[in-house]
């Protein structure tokens, strides 16, 4: 299980460099202040989508791995 959670951490510090390398690409680029404005809020509402699906997918996980638990739980007990 610690395998699993490596991963995921992994996974975020990825996304959260990776945003940080991005906005501060964005915020050194030479375009106007208007247009840097704009791109920052496009690329956050990209994120944001980004996040919400990753969150989705995490929650049906968790779903998943609590039926799979709730069913051998009840398979042990009536063995016993």
């Amino acid at each position: 299980m610690s395998k699993d959670n490596n991963g995921s951490g992994f996974g975020k510090g990825l996304l959260v460099g990776a945003a940080i390398g991005l906005v501060i690409g964005i915020l050194y680029a030479p375009k106007s202040g208007a247009e840097t404005r704009a791109q920052l809020k496009q690329k956050a509402t990209e994120a944001q989508a980004k996040a919400d699906e990753l969150i989705g997918e995490a929650k049906e996980r968790a779903k998943r791995i609590i039926e799979e638990a709730k069913r051998t739980a009840a398979e042990t007990k009536e063995r016993a």
